[in-house]
């Protein structure tokens, strides 16, 4: 930044005429080096003390010296400070304007509840894809952990008005992600009364906390702790499992990804089967399983129709999945 570079070297030049002028004063005068300290303090903060020691005129002309540059260093330090300060006053009003016009704009968003480790972890997530997103967090210490671009909101975020002001009549999902089960509850209790249709996931500590917050209205609850241990067990037992999951939802530098797929009634696929919708011929795509009516259908047979409304979990690269999700959705492929 510009100003705080020309406060650093403001503050430089004062230094090192601190140390030039104590330095003259000592061999001009023969004073003693405190007193030569001294006098350069109480002209360059022009206090108007008495000259600590007669001055000679070859002291008197280097004393004007002193006075020109510390006086006008001085100045120029107090009005350089001001500006930064202003300079930060309007940063943070702007950026508070911005996160504000962010957040009224935001629809289908996720609302995080919660900026610990957790719920930095699925802010980030969410952020990769990208999913628009709201952190809501009462403790400055976690806020400062998150990047200053992410839409947050500093408040309780069992308060229904908090809720409202991230807009949870528009969103699409919540994760209450605090690091106290009973916070996570009442969260969870507060948000199902504003909005019985919306998904919730909850974060849990205990195991006995599970079934109250799927008493409260989560829709699933996820302990760290057991994915945790889970997970250990099963790199020894399955390694090579582990891999291929890894390399299918993790960023590891391998083009393979798992996809959540809605066949809308518009798409081509409606009423076909696997093996005329030519999926996996044209998109290189491979369905691994089909959702309809709350029901998940594993390896779906070729002669299986497809129907409005199927959620299909399909794996393949990037760029086939991208094609699958426009021909779901009924999106007709432009020609070049």
């Amino acid at each position: 930044m510009k100003t705080v570079r020309n406060l650093e070297l403001i503050a430089l030049a004062l230094a090192a005429l601190f140390v030039a002028g104590t330095v003259g004063f000592h061999f001009l005068e023969g004073w003693p080096w405190f007193d030569c300290f001294y006098m350069v303090l109480t002209t360059v903060t022009t206090i108007g003390y008495a000259e600590v020691h007669p001055l000679s005129y070859a002291g008197r002309i280097f004393n004007v010296f002193i006075i020109v540059a510390g006086v006008g260093s001085v100045f120029l330090l107090i009005g350089f400070l001001a500006q930064a300060l202003l300079e930060f006053e309007l940063r943070q009003f702007f950026g508070r304007r911005r996160m504000e016009r962010e957040i009224e704009r935001l629809r289908d968003h996720y609302i995080i509840c919660g900026a610990g480790r957790v719920g930095r972890s699925v802010a980030r997530e969410l952020a990769l894809r990208p999913a628009p997103f709201v952190v809501i967090e009462s403790s400055q210490d976690k806020l400062q952990r998150i990047p200053p671009e992410w839409p947050t909101i500093v408040a309780d975020a069992a308060k229904e008005s908090t809720l409202r002001q991230a807009h949870i009549e528009r969103a699409r999902g919540l994760v209450a992600a605090t690091t106290t089960d009973a916070t996570n509850i009442y969260i969870v209790l507060t948000a199902r009364g504003m909005a019985p249709g919306l998904k919730i996931i909850a974060r849990a500590s205990e195991e006995d906390a599970e079934k109250h917050l799927k008493k409260a209205g989560a829709d699933s609850v996820i302990s760290p702790y057991h994915f945790a241990g889970h997970r250990i067990a099963q790199s020894f037992l399955r390694p090579h499992v582990l891999d291929f999951i890894d390399s299918a939802t993790v960023d590891l530098g391998i083009n393979l990804e798992i996809a959540e797929v809605l066949v809308q009634p518009s798409s081509r696929f409606v009423g076909q089967t696997f093996r005329t919708s030519k999926m996996r011929a044209d998109m290189g795509v491979i369905v691994l399983a089909v959702k309809r009516d709350q029901h998940m259908h594993f390896n779906p047979g070729p002669e299986d129709r497809i129907e409005a409304g199927d959620f299909l979990i399909a794996m393949g690269k990037a760029d086939g999945l991208k094609q699958l999700e426009e021909a779901a959705a009924g999106v007709i492929p432009s020609r070049s």
